[in-house]
């Protein structure tokens, strides 16, 4: 009966529910022989003891008498009785054994197939909970279509994390299946509930997996169609007919769809240009050079960017190495950065995808004439600080702090390098002649002669230099005086135009009393009452003095004194020369 009822058992069950009702089982039917086992031996026993007393069963003889006998003797009846109990005696312990047997073993199987299946039931469980949990931040992401373009470098930051975060899954989700290989030797097949539940967590898995790498995707080609290094945000800063288009090293061109004819230059870049030309008629370069300049560095509203400003962008962006070469997305998004931040400060001012494109076609035209596609990050950091809003002689530690080395000293190379990226600016706009041309070794060893040759200089003694206004960099204290003069009002009359205030530069004779010029007659070198060119001035970019005016009183009493050859002898320079020649190794490279 209950090795029929053990039977009956039988298969292990394929899941938890299953076997914990057949281990159970078995636990019940364990206790019930261990209860039993006692009068089962004990009746064996009695049957052993009874047993012995009992003669042997002889073998039977031949009957000589066919006849059957109708009744058997008590000897005979004793003989049938001890054979028959000898024989369910040894039934009895044989099954009994057998019974114990297939009952241990049974436990075993089942207790072995429970450990199995609890570890395999609780991997799930563990591999459902992190897969939900995986799965509603799946289900929470918003579609790409719908996200900010600012957003997407964030978004792509962050699922790249969140792949990261889920990466330990795939690991559970192998020891898992390790675990259900392991119930095959054991002659143990899960049920079709588990089976399912084992290939439904496998498939969410990977379908997790696939959705990460197809999100990632979508967002990180969104980036590139549509985010900063894409350039896309700067397809609005042109207008039809024009259309921005980029080449294959990310260097933006300009389509006019019109003429069908594409330049390097951005339209309003061009119409900036053919503006300067007018500024020709200018006599004086430094003063040509310097508003042409400063007329450019208010189209790009760099004069709206403070000094301290652009040093926080150079380190947000890790602009550490000078002679690491920026690719055009590089550059865009240093700029981009530096114009969000303006924009925030002067939102009617800064229209940031025309400010970005156009600062960086300048940048192009000033450092990558044969568009390659990379500027020097020392190039950009320069233009930038020199075009900048600030004090002078703050932006000359700035830009002395950009070539210096770990000692805070600047050698002869260092020098150079910072004056050739300096005097490319006015280069471009074609001025670099008045400024002792594109070789800029007479330049250095001037400023190292004035410290006494020493092998390299500190920023006071570079500063000393520059407050001497060199040749080739007199073009940027001047940028810095046009600056400050043009909202300047002057309570004189300009003797030549009769304009009265004088706005902007005042120029008074040192020669004759009440003698003043504005700057539009001065710069176009036209004079009145006999007044020579050659004749001592100063310049004023902001109101005077009662000091300043007791002071060039005197003077002009001196000068009155003076012949013209003397002023013929002595002219005055605005600025410090230096020999152009060619000597000497080339420190532009």
């Amino acid at each position: 009966m209950k090795d029929e009822e053990l039977k009956k058992q039988m298969p292990i069950g394929g899941d938890v529910p299953a076997l914990q009702l057949q281990y159970d089982h078995c636990k019940a039917l364990r206790r019930e022989l261990k209860e039993k086992e006692y009068s089962v031996l004990n009746a064996i026993d009695q049957a052993r003891v009874f047993l012995a007393d009992q003669p042997i069963e002889a073998p039977e003889e031949p009957r000589r008498n066919l006849q059957s006998k109708t009744e058997l003797t008590p000897e005979e009846k004793a003989q049938k009785i001890a054979k028959a109990m000898r024989k369910q005696s040894s039934e009895v312990k044989e099954k009994w054994e057998s019974l114990n047997a297939i009952t241990s073993n049974w436990q075993k199987q089942v207790d072995k197939a429970l450990e199995k299946l609890r570890d395999l039931q609780g991997a799930m469980d563990d591999l459902d909970a992190d897969l939900k949990e995986a799965e509603a931040v799946r289900n929470g992401w918003k579609p790409v279509g719908d996200l900010l373009i600012d957003s997407l470098q964030d978004h792509i930051e962050k699922t790249m994390a969140f792949r990261e975060e889920i990466a330990p899954i795939n690991l559970k989700v192998k020891t898992m299946n390790d675990l259900s290989s392991q119930l095959s030797p054991l002659d143990l097949h899960p049920s079709l509930k588990m089976s399912r539940q084992l290939d439904d967590l496998n498939m969410r898995w990977k379908l997790l997996q696939v959705s990460v790498d197809d999100r990632l995707k979508q967002l990180q080609e969104a980036h590139r169609d549509f985010g900063p290094s894409s350039q896309h945000f700067l397809s609005t800063s042109v207008q039809l007919p024009w259309q921005r288009s980029i080449s294959h090293n990310k260097v933006p061109y300009y389509i006019n769809h019109q003429t069908q004819t594409t330049c390097w230059d951005h339209p309003k870049m061009t119409e900036l240009f053919q503006s300067l030309a007018d500024l020709n008629n200018v006599r004086f370069s430094a003063y040509r050079t310097a508003i042409k300049i400063r007329r450019l560095q208010k189209a790009l509203c760099l004069d709206l960017l403070e000094l301290n400003t652009t040093n926080e962008v150079f380190e947000q962006h890790k602009l550490n190495q000078n002679d690491q070469l920026l690719s055009v997305p590089d550059v865009i998004n240093c700029l981009t950065t530096t114009y969000d931040g303006l924009e925030q400060m002067h939102k009617n001012l800064v229209n940031v995808p025309l400010c970005v494109d156009m600062c960086l076609n300048w940048l192009l035209n000033v450092y990558d004439t044969g568009r390659t596609g990379k500027i020097r990050v020392q190039s950009l950091k320069i233009g930038l600080i020199a075009l900048s809003k600030g004090l002078l002689e703050e932006k000359y530690r700035y830009l002395f702090k950009e070539v210096a080395g770990p000692t805070e000293m600047c050698d002869q190379r260092q020098l150079g390098l910072l004056l050739h990226d300096a005097i490319q600016i006015p280069r471009q706009l074609g001025e670099v002649a008045a400024f002792g041309g594109s070789n800029i070794e007479p330049s250095v060893r001037s400023c190292f002669q004035q410290n006494n040759n020493k092998p390299e200089i500190s920023v006071k003694e570079f500063i000393d230099w520059m407050r001497l206004e060199p040749q080739s960099m007199v073009w940027l204290p001047v940028l810095h005086r046009v600056a400050a003069a043009e909202t300047a009002k002057h309570q004189a009359k300009c003797n030549i135009c009769k304009e009265c205030p004088i706005v902007g530069f005042r120029y008074r004779s040192l020669k004759h009393f009440n003698y003043d010029v504005c700057q539009s007659c001065f710069f176009s070198g036209r004079t009145a009452k006999g007044h020579k060119l050659h004749y001592p001035m100063v310049e004023y970019c902001i109101p005077t003095t009662s000091g300043e005016d007791v002071r060039d009183f005197t003077k002009v009493l001196k000068n009155k004194f003076r012949s013209k050859k003397y002023f013929a002898k002595h002219p005055r320079l605005g600025y410090l020369p230096v020999q152009t020649v060619l000597e000497g190794d080339n420190l532009e490279t």
